[in-house]
């Protein structure tokens, strides 16, 4: 009887797929699929044309443990467990325990398409500054992929938050969005609520690090209420752009301050030259 249900269920299933497919094609008919950096037409939705690809700076190992930043060599670890950890980072420890990001985000100096760091930076400007949700979800299965060797272990995946003012602003927070992709990639729950951001800053645009620093100092907490939550669990904080690690760093001694046990910090681009960057 079993075997007579297999194979009256076989069909059923060929006829679903067929049907999957048969609608797929009339999507891409009526929306053909294009490359969300440069328009070009290519072969599936959600992704990006050869030559907008070869203009992202992937980072891979080897890299600082710590900071995430690209180093010329070494990185993995060595037979006592030791990671290569980058001087920027011995000399000044961050506030959260490791960083980790997509891609390279640096000078501004050239916008020609396809160039490197003018892709990515489309990218994120278009999601933060023009409502162009299309490319939250490649840039949450980068961020997916960015991230595994910080997931293991992580209890909560923690957006950094917009004041309530800007938000009603913008409509939305790109960091949540972003952090809710995480989340269905890897089925680690979020929570956009826990961390707040309590004091307006001016913008970050155009300040030096220890301005930038002075400037989000005691601007975030974790309410009252909220803090049993947190209270030693590992969190990972999601950010689209990493500049000279001001915000997030004031984002992790908030969590630390509240209980978290550990802060790890997870982004879509990475400033390794802070001096030539606007966000």
């Amino acid at each position: 009887m079993q075997e007579i249900n297999r194979r009256a269920r076989a069909p059923n299933r060929r006829t679903r797929n067929a049907i999957g497919h048969m609608l797929q094609a009339l999507a891409d008919a009526i929306i053909p699929a294009v490359c969300l950096a440069c328009s070009r037409p290519v072969l599936g939705h959600d992704s990006l044309c050869a030559a907008c690809w070869r203009g992202i700076a992937f980072i891979r190992q080897p890299l600082c443990d710590r900071l995430g930043i690209p180093m010329p060599f070494g990185g993995a670890p060595n037979a006592a467990g030791a990671r290569l950890i980058s001087a920027a980072a011995a000399a000044n420890p961050p506030d959260y325990n490791r960083a980790r990001a997509v891609a390279v985000f640096n000078s501004d100096s050239d916008d020609t398409p396809g160039s490197p760091g003018s892709v990515l930076r489309n990218l994120i400007h278009g999601l933060k500054y023009a409502d162009r949700m299309e490319a939250r979800g490649l840039l949450g299965r980068w961020l997916a992929e960015a991230g595994q060797d910080l997931f293991a272990g992580t209890d909560l995946i923690i957006p950094v938050p917009l004041t309530r003012w800007r938000l009603m602003r913008r409509q939305f927070n790109q960091a949540a969005l972003l952090a809710n992709e995480v989340a269905l990639a890897t089925g680690i729950p979020t929570d956009p609520l826990l961390l707040v951001k309590t004091k307006t800053t001016p913008t970050q645009v155009g300040l030096t690090r220890e301005q930038r620093r002075l400037n989000v100092r005691g601007a975030f907490a974790v309410p009252k209420r909220r803090q049993p939550v947190i209270e030693g669990r590992n969190l990972l904080l999601i950010d689209d752009v990493i500049t000279t690690g001001a915000t997030v760093e004031a984002c992790a001694r908030a969590l630390t301050s509240a209980g978290a046990l550990r802060v790890d910090v997870l982004a879509v681009g990475l400033v390794t030259k802070p001096l030539q960057v606007t966000i």
